[in-house]
């Protein structure tokens, strides 16, 4: 059974920085294209950081982030230890949202339950 399970969300004030954890089981990790999204309230999940992206967004072993966050949120991957993480620096009170973390696997997406970041102004 897949399983993905989020953690390092909080409450940080703007300019602050928070560290998200996703703890991956079930599957085989190396090279499955992993990511962060993000759900506002009233607003659609995005996408904020792609990495090992199979779907051309990204060049093999590449990343990549919408310009909302590029050059403050930055992903990666330890294989050895099944875990993908999300450093979000200088935060923003529009970063607030629920993060997700998601697995794309053989054409499916399975997802985290997601933890919640607060950006107070």
């Amino acid at each position: 059974e897949v399983q993905l399970l989020e953690s390092g969300g909080g409450l940080v004030q703007a300019g602050g920085s928070l560290r998200l954890s996703c703890a991956a089981s079930g599957f085989t990790f190396d090279d499955v294209p992993m990511g962060w999204f993000r759900q506002a309230p009233g607003k659609e999940r995005e996408g904020v950081a792609l990495m090992r992206s199979n779907n051309g967004t990204t060049s093999e072993g590449g990343t990549f982030y919408p310009d909302s966050v590029k050059g403050r949120f930055t992903i990666s991957i330890d294989d050895a230890k099944n875990t993908v993480y999300l450093q979000m620096d200088n935060l923003r009170p529009e970063d607030t949202a629920i993060y997700y973390c998601r697995a794309r696997i053989l054409s499916r997406s399975y997802w985290g339950q997601g933890t919640q970041v607060t950006v107070s102004s």
